[in-house]
């Protein structure tokens, strides 16, 4: 039975059975709302010919979702005691993401991120009062400090975010990567001295249940997609060879990300930070591989006004991005010897050259991104030269 009040202290890394709570699994889902939200936008922005102005209200709205997110993640891996006020107060940033979300449309058509920006300021806010609350219960006086720079730094920050708010619409970009910056910068600051105790494998769970519901929201997307252009459009010819190449290229996607063990390079603060801001890359590439797949269906019944190399690169790009960054945050860890190694930068790469397929782009891609698969999980089964998989320390494709 859930308690009222209990001490908000720091959890053992050393904690066994570590696992995600119902909690942590519906604040996922309902922060995948908003990133639904920003992928529909873009599609719109994309497919009106104002790709550049849609790409970075794009990966400002995403910005906003997935620091929110990773933030709440890594203080719950350190501190979550499921008491009744810890419950209220995690349900407090999901309503904050929620009404984030609501402000999508209008960030993306009339520039206006007043909703946004309340949205995420409640989120923000919600999560420093839980770091007052775990300074209040620290007894060793470095661990309450790191709570203390933790409270103040993302209460701070919040004031410079006003500027998005207020800077001319072409300065916005600006603001946003200084104001990302110095977001980025508060862990960095709070746990120079004491480190927060995170849970690796709890930690690596919750990214790869992140990953998990950002991959179906890319398959309800395309399949939303591409029903309108069979059922409205009768194309069925057409959007066929894109749905095929993008169900291939989300399960290429999940498996080239699941096939190594995340959680055994986790071993340091240092490893934790880069690990866990480089998925900034991997979620919002994932979730625009979806927006792209719509894309690429509204081109093929002739709702876009894009070029088909234009088209397909909205689902090419975004994926070449995604296997790249997989491969450059844990991947490349796992792989032995040159040929392992080159089966994801050179993936990556075939796949962008697939943009200039017309309208089998995409299948292209999705051809590619499987064939990734079975040449990475050959060539770790036989290992390097003298070695068998065993001694090799790679399986799979990933």
């Amino acid at each position: 039975m859930t308690q009222p009040f209990l001490p908000l202290t720091a959890r053992s890394r050393a904690e066994s059975h570590r696992a995600s709570t119902p909690l942590e699994l519906f604040f996922d889902l309902c922060f995948v709302v908003a990133v639904a939200q920003a992928g529909s936008e873009l599609v719109h922005a994309v497919a009106g010919g104002h790709a550049g102005q849609g790409v970075l209200n794009y990966a400002m709205i995403f910005f906003a979702v997935w620091w929110a997110w990773m933030n709440f993640t890594w203080f719950a891996s350190a501190y979550d005691n499921d008491d009744v006020l810890y419950r209220v107060v995690t349900l407090l940033q999901i309503a904050g993401v929620l009404v984030l979300a609501a402000g999508v449309p209008r960030a993306f058509e009339e520039h206006d991120f007043l909703v946004v920006y309340l949205g995420y300021l409640v989120m923000r806010l919600a999560l420093a009062s839980q770091w007052l609350r775990a300074a209040h219960h620290a007894v060793d006086p470095a661990e309450r400090a790191m709570c203390l720079r933790y409270a103040g730094g993302v209460a701070l920050v919040q004031v410079g975010w006003i500027g998005l708010l207020l800077a001319p619409e072409q300065a916005r970009g600006w603001v946003f990567l200084v104001m990302a910056l110095a977001e980025m910068s508060v862990p960095l600051f709070a746990e120079k001295d004491a480190p927060s105790t995170w849970h690796p494998h709890h930690i690596a769970e919750r990214y790869g249940l992140f990953t998990i519901i950002v991959l179906g929201e890319t398959v309800a997307a395309a399949t939303v997609a591409v029903q309108t252009g069979v059922v409205e459009h009768d194309a069925l010819g057409e959007v066929l060879p894109i749905a095929l190449g993008g169900l291939l290229l989300v399960f290429a996607a999940w498996w080239i990300y699941f096939v190594v063990p995340a959680h055994t390079r986790l071993t340091s603060s240092r490893q934790g930070f880069l690990w866990g801001y480089g998925h900034y890359v991997i979620f919002a590439s994932a979730a625009a591989v979806g927006a792209g797949l719509e894309i690429a269906v509204e081109h093929a019944v002739g709702k876009a006004h894009l070029s088909p190399t234009a088209a397909a690169a909205s689902v090419t790009v975004p994926a070449a991005l995604y296997l790249l960054s997989v491969w450059l945050l844990h991947a490349r860890y796992f792989k032995v010897g040159t040929a392992q190694q080159l089966v994801l930068p050179v993936a990556a790469l075939a796949v962008l050259l697939c943009s200039f397929a017309g309208r089998w782009a995409v299948l292209a891609a999705g051809l590619v991104a499987a064939a990734t698969v079975a040449v990475g999980t050959t060539l770790a089964a036989r290992g390097p030269a003298g070695t068998g998989p065993a001694e090799s320390g790679a399986t799979g494709s990933g």
